[in-house]
């Protein structure tokens, strides 16, 4: 639901087969995003199927589309599915498999895009679970791996539509000049280290090194002793922080 919102609310038309599940998580999340979206049914439109999403169908044709190839008053049928997954293939510019298992329907749908040279792209649940085995085999294919809505649009998109860049969160270190930080990482995690010894770990003079470590002791990252310059411990909790989280 969350990927289909987000491409809703970016302008793009969510295409799905109406069914139970990840379909009907899909055009729900098009619909609460308040986009546009399209059931592709593997029956006569005028029998709304499966039954329980009749009402879901019904919002679907207010705000979007329900199609099939299918004559009004036609019933559905396993092999009718397999045909209506090719028509969802053909309606779109890529499909997106969500924690499909091997004999999942959607991986139909997958290889119906690849024949048609559309997109393909997966998104697995956990790597032990029997849901994502279909996703598994499909990456290890030419299926692209997507997280969110931005990846998708970056992959089907208008060229210049790139996802942004993934970064951790922001820590105290990053805010610091690049010839600090090589001050910093040039002291040791315990214990004193002389100003020599710095200097030559982070590649500068003792005059520069110095200049930088007075820098980090006003900013509680490193304390003197004497002759000799250690970490505080507050700037080893950050390194250990940044550890964990990267």
């Amino acid at each position: 639901a969350e990927l289909a919102a987000g491409l809703a609310e970016r302008g793009w038309v969510v295409i799905s087969g109406g069914a139970y599940g990840v379909d009907g998580a899909a055009h729900r999340g098009a619909l609460g995003a308040g986009g546009a979206t399209v059931a592709v049914l593997a029956c006569g439109v005028d029998r709304p199927y499966p039954r329980g999403h009749a009402g879901l169908i019904g919002r679907i044709a207010e705000q979007g589309l329900v199609v099939g190839e299918l004559p009004p008053g036609d019933h559905p049928t396993p092999s009718r599915f397999i045909l209506r997954n090719r028509v969802i293939a053909a309606l779109t510019r890529g499909t997106v498999v969500i924690e499909a298992a091997y004999r999942s329907g959607a991986l139909a749908t997958a290889r119906s895009a690849q024949e048609l040279g559309r997109f393909v792209m997966g998104v697995p649940g956990p790597a032990t679970s029997g849901l994502s085995a279909g996703v598994h085999e499909l990456l290890r294919g030419d299926g692209v791996l997507v997280t969110d809505a931005s990846e998708v649009v970056e992959l089907v998109g208008d060229m210049g539509e790139l996802a942004p860049v993934r970064r951790g969160p922001v820590v105290p270190r990053d805010l610091l000049a690049s010839g600090v930080r090589r001050v910093l990482a040039a002291l040791p995690a315990r214990g004193l280290a002389a100003v020599r010894d710095i200097a030559i770990g982070a590649g500068t003079t003792e005059d520069d090194a110095v200049g930088r470590l007075y820098e980090l002791q006003s900013l509680g990252f490193v304390e003197r002793h004497g002759d000799g310059w250690q970490l505080t411990r507050q700037a080893i909790l950050s390194v250990c922080a940044e550890g964990k989280e990267s």
